[in-house]
């Protein structure tokens, strides 16, 4: 017999995504009513990795709300992981085999939300057994909820989103991100941009990768990559562009997984041509 579709995604009675939905918009809610007004700001690991007691405040609120209606749960947040990729690496492996697995980035675009630049948002993800099965992106500036389900699609404020329809990297737009590692992935990524920039329409930064990896799903943006990224900055965006339709691997074109930490995420349509020019302008950085 049939596993139902929705075999993953409640429990008890609760739904994964109705938490995850509506703990994304309190946390989001709260977080922009303290813009402008956080006390503390501390740098980790470069004057680029900023942290505030919002972040941390928001982290703590998320943990406490999904903890609430799943205590059995395991649960990897930003702010609870010490700084640098190889303790992001360490406590991704710690919980990677866990059952039911919350990935959560409580303000990803710290600096943006820092100067109060309004591109930050909330990310929540759910893995079960290391497969990201629910991905919300909650953008509190602009009030919008991104959502997917796997195998259910991708939706924004309710309605189906898809990825745009550009056959080729000379009609795209695309986003990255500027490292904060200055030794290797910074002149890596940089290898990159000025690889692909002459070969699409343009690129953007706008400092947030689960916001650019919504905005792939929601056909904003043609594709997305960026070198030494999280599993909180990617799994609920790649969850997001794969129901939308699009396609998310590795910056050498292998499949997503939450070890990735070099990603590349696009309208599928110019995937391969993407990682060609990453390829050739030796920026895969793998």
């Amino acid at each position: 017999m049939a596993e139902p579709i929705n075999v993953h995604y409640s429990a008890s009675g609760k739904s994964f995504t109705a938490v995850a939905i509506n703990t994304a918009a309190k946390a989001g809610e709260w977080i922009k009513s303290k813009l402008g007004a956080y006390t503390s700001l501390n740098q980790k690991t470069s004057p680029g990795d900023l942290v505030t007691e919002i972040d941390k405040g928001s982290e703590k609120l998320i943990k406490n709300l999904i903890m609430t209606h799943f205590p059995e749960h395991s649960f990897l947040g930003e702010e609870g992981v010490e700084p640098g990729p190889l303790a992001s690496a360490q406590a991704l492996e710690n919980v990677k085999d866990a059952d039911y697995l919350w990935i959560v980035d409580p303000i990803d675009g710290t600096t943006n939300f820092v100067h109060g630049f309004p591109f930050f948002s909330v990310s929540i993800a759910l893995a079960f057994k290391g497969e990201v099965i629910v991905g919300v992106v909650y953008d509190p500036s602009r009030d919008e909820l991104f959502v997917a389900e796997k195998g259910k699609g991708a939706y924004l404020r309710g309605k189906p989103i898809h990825v745009s329809p550009e056959p080729v990297l000379a009609e795209s737009l695309f986003a990255t991100g500027f490292p904060i590692d200055p030794v290797t992935a910074l002149p890596t990524n940089m290898r990159g941009l000025t690889a692909v920039l002459p070969k699409v329409r343009n690129i953007r930064n706008g400092g947030s990768a689960a916001l650019h990896l919504a905005y792939v799903a929601a056909g904003r943006l043609s594709g997305f990559w960026e070198i030494n990224l999280n599993a909180w900055d990617l799994a609920a965006g790649s969850l997001l562009v794969q129901e939308a339709g699009g396609k998310v691997t590795d910056t050498a074109g292998q499949p997503y997984h939450l070890g990735v930490r070099n990603v590349a995420a696009t309208n599928g349509h110019v995937h391969q041509e993407f990682i060609d020019v990453l390829k050739e302008a030796d920026a895969v950085g793998l």
